[in-house]
């Protein structure tokens, strides 16, 4: 048995903010309360510190099978439990994608073996081709949670709608990477800095969320679900905004990165500030806090994408891979660019961290109950850290290193197990 003694319990389900001992067994909560005393159970003092759900991040590349010099299903574990997270959905642009039955149940079995839950969408198209679904019954049926092509986006409206209307059948919905590669120049560059400094047509706005308007009317038009992933304009939550007022099933995340940075961060990190999509303006990173707070986006998710240090450091900066590492930093940008700054309350920050993410997927994750989950961060929500190239991560490549932030996670629980932190 593992109790928790003093801290303060934070569950956004329910609104319980106070502080109190939990007690865990067998992957359950079994107590939750005041003054808990049992004989032979591990004791955490969790005095001054944040108890919540552990955080659950549905969107993470681990990079297996095929790229595994980037990061492997083991180091990304071990990257969420770092980072507070006992739940990620995994990306399936792997090399091969995951696409067949097969490569889902090679994945999923080696997934078994972290201490954390890893759970992995399927491909919606066969290999990325774009033309033609896979097999999302048998994919479910063998474990998939759902279906994204992310990496790339649907060019096809026929295929869009195709997609949307069996996933429907089959009681989930797709997830899409919203950006018309006919309307975009080179990527992982904004628009404005890639014309003022580097002189080419960059990731226009306009590319994102032209074919976001596309697809949530599309949605709209077949009562489908679709949820919209990373998205980084202002006029893309607008578009999600209108098409949620119209009564269209529209959910939307958006990445720790885009609430925190602008484009100027290139001209200070370089090729480890270049993403896909790019940093944007403060006007749109304004608009992504405004979308978090109003509930239009309900879900932060990291978009966890890491390189190898050779593939970012070429002296080409257009030629280096999009993406950063984020699983070990998303809770602390959370803290001090959301929380801090005024935007959300910690509450609010944990409720799109936690149950929010759950809900959208069905998970029985994200809330602190008895009888429920025994998966918990314990993090104290006021320290400051210096972040280091010291990741549980493979990957460094991060432009955070070398900022200060708030939070540090002290404990990660999963199924009642201390998956990061003291152990003794």
């Amino acid at each position: 048995m593992l109790l928790i003694k003093n801290g303060r319990l934070m569950d956004p389900k329910s609104g319980l903010n106070q502080i109190c001992d939990i007690l865990m067994k067998d992957k359950r909560i079994l107590q939750i309360g005041q003054d808990l005393k049992v004989e032979n159970a591990q004791v955490i003092d969790a005095t001054g510190l944040v108890v919540a759900p552990g955080l659950i991040d549905i969107h993470v590349h681990f990079r297996e099978p095929g790229q595994t010099h980037k990061e492997d299903i083991h180091t990304g574990a071990l990257a969420a439990a770092a980072g507070g997270f006992t739940t990620v959905v995994m990306m399936a642009n792997t090399t091969p994608t995951i696409s067949t039955v097969e490569t889902l149940q090679e994945v999923l079995k080696t997934a078994d073996h972290e201490n954390i839950h890893i759970k992995s969408v399927a491909t919606i198209t066969k290999n990325f081709d774009g033309k033609h679904l896979t097999d999302f019954k048998g994919l479910l049926a063998a474990g998939a949670i759902g279906f994204s092509d992310d990496g790339i986006p649907l060019k096809s409206t026929k295929v869009v709608r195709q997609a949307l209307e069996e996933a429907d059948k089959n009681g989930t919905f797709i997830c899409l990477h919203e950006e018309d590669p006919e309307l975009n120049g080179i990527l992982g560059f904004n628009e404005q800095i890639a014309k003022e400094h580097f002189g080419f047509c960059g990731a226009t706005g306009v590319a994102e969320y032209s074919m976001i308007a596309r697809d949530v009317m599309i949605a709209h038009a077949t009562n489908t679900h679709i949820h919209i992933q990373h998205l980084s304009k202002a006029e893309s939550v607008k578009v999600v905004e209108f098409a949620q007022q119209l009564g269209a099933n529209v959910t939307a995340e958006a990445a720790p990165q885009h609430f925190s940075k602008t484009e100027n961060l290139l001209l200070l990190k370089g090729s480890n500030a270049k993403m896909n999509p790019p940093l944007r303006l403060e006007s749109d990173r304004l608009a992504v806090i405004e979308g978090l707070k109003s509930g239009v986006i309900s879900v932060i998710a990291t978009d966890h994408a890491p390189h190898h240090i050779d593939e970012k450091n070429v002296k080409d900066i257009t030629q280096a891979p999009s993406g950063m590492t984020g699983l070990e930093t998303s809770l602390s940008l959370g803290l001090t660019y959301l929380v801090d700054a005024g935007h959300l309350t910690l509450m609010q920050l944990l409720e799109k961290m936690t149950i929010n993410p759950a809900q959208l997927y069905g998970f029985d994750a994200g809330y602190l109950a008895e009888n429920g989950p025994a998966d918990l961060t314990i993090f104290d929500a006021n320290a400051e850290r210096m972040i280091t190239e010291d990741f549980a991560s493979k990957s460094i490549n991060s432009p955070f290193i070398g900022e200060k932030l708030k939070g540090i996670v002290h404990y990660t629980i999963c199924d009642g197990k201390i998956v990061y932190g003291d152990r003794s």
